[in-house]
């Protein structure tokens, strides 16, 4: 289509924008097709075996069916049967053997044979039926008294896991500024080539776990650059509930995930990592269930459904009655959306007119919720093939990614 824009002009304003439209495209790529886990368990070092996730699960059962009655009072969507295949079946999505704060400092000799077993333990761990899709370990910190021991228990685990490497992730603890995660970076690329490994085979995550990584002292947000220098390595920011809101000056009694400067660091952390395709991972809790499981069941209930109200899809959990909970909150959650969502995609790609009418970034949040709702489990494809036929999975993805409406315009064109 011509303009009367002078040529000279559109070339310069061509050459200006199209530079702009791919730093873009390369900086927020969008959420991709990764499957994002509900979790992640934190096991420490000198307890975590191969059997670790189904002892987990076999906890979970046995607590679950102990408080039945209860928990069916929390059940909303019929889904505790549901969650009673799953945690019998892969009741963990996700693992880190901890050898940070679930571990403390030991002597080297007694770390780095600690450090060994990991390895294999994971590697074993791997070749399980049910076993996690994701794993790996939180290594120490990089401050100086902490690296050198962070970087030795990082390669002696992967002397381990070396078969197994496409699921593994480390996370790196307590990072404080930007220039610690081109540190990473280099290490990665140094151990790849240490190791004869491919190029990008390692990814990590950061926790975010110190107010410093929120405002920089110049004022900034030391996140986003973060990202930009991770070398498309990082995979997913984590929140460090009691070390962010103790630096804080926030009182041991009122630590807690839902505390407004928990709210505030992890949202800076959402709008940072929004369409970079890095996830964002809710902290944890410390109440377990103990002598008053009614009391730890409510109320890890309470903060993982309203985690997943503010789109924190992903949590630690340090318990296994936390499974219980997290299944059972993240399946109601998705089940309930789900029952939103569905009619008003369908209205949308019958271009309806009642109730409400959604716009394309609608239809892509909608979308996005039942792709969550299959992937966790808490809707089957059977059921949304019987209640709606037209959202197969391309139709989901197509929506997803804003591609319904070229696709749509295509089919158009080519009726014509």
């Amino acid at each position: 289509m011509n303009t009367r824009l002078p040529e000279h002009i559109r070339a310069r304003v061509d050459a200006v924008l199209d530079s702009v439209d791919a730093e873009l495209r390369l900086r927020y790529p969008g959420q991709g097709t990764r499957i994002q886990p509900v979790h992640t368990v934190y096991v420490p070092a000198d307890r975590a075996t191969a059997d670790t996730p189904a002892e987990w699960g076999a906890t979970a059962l046995e607590l679950l069916d102990r408080h039945a009655d209860f928990l069916a009072g929390l059940d909303t969507t019929d889904s505790l049967p549901a969650v009673r295949v799953g945690l019998s079946a892969r009741p963990v999505q996700d693992l880190r053997i901890d050898f940070e704060d679930g571990y403390g400092f030991r002597a080297d000799d007694v770390e780095d044979a600690a450090a060994t077993a990991a390895g294999k333990t994971l590697a074993l761990m791997a070749e399980k039926a049910g076993a996690p899709d994701s794993f790996g370990i939180r290594i120490k910190g990089l401050a100086k008294d902490e690296r050198r021991r962070a970087l030795r228990t990082l390669e002696l685990v992967l002397d381990g896991v070396a078969d197994v490497l496409p699921g593994f992730l480390f996370t790196v603890p307590k990072i404080r500024a930007a220039e610690q995660v081109s540190a990473i970076v280099d290490i990665c690329s140094g151990i790849e080539r240490a190791h004869g490994l491919p190029d990008h085979t390692l990814r990590f995550e950061l926790q975010i776990e110190s107010p410093q990584a929120i405002i920089a002292p110049d004022g900034t947000a030391p996140i986003a650059r973060m990202l930009a220098l991770s070398d498309n390595r990082c995979s997913a920011l984590h929140f460090g509930t009691y070390d962010y809101t103790a630096a804080c000056g926030i009182a041991a009694t009122d630590q807690a995930l839902d505390h407004p400067a928990a709210d505030h660091a992890k949202t800076v952390m959402q709008v940072a990592a929004a369409q970079t395709g890095v996830w964002i991972c809710d902290g944890s809790t410390q109440i377990v269930p103990g002598s008053d499981p009614e009391f730890a069941f409510t109320n890890h209930y309470r903060l993982v459904e309203r985690a997943l109200r503010r789109g924190y899809y992903q949590g630690w959990d340090m318990h296994p009655g936390h499974l219980v909970t997290r299944w059972l909150a993240t399946h109601n959650f998705f089940r309930t959306a789900t029952d939103v969502a569905v009619p008003r995609l369908q209205a949308y790609l019958g271009r309806g007119q009642e109730g409400v009418v959604d716009e394309p970034a609608t239809a892509e949040a909608l979308s996005t919720t039942v792709v969550r709702a299959l992937r966790c489990g808490a809707v089957s494809d059977d059921e949304l093939l019987a209640r709606a036929p037209e959202l197969t999975e391309q139709t989901l993805v197509d929506l997803m990614t804003r591609r319904w409406s070229s696709r749509e315009n295509t089919e158009a064109r080519e009726t014509r």
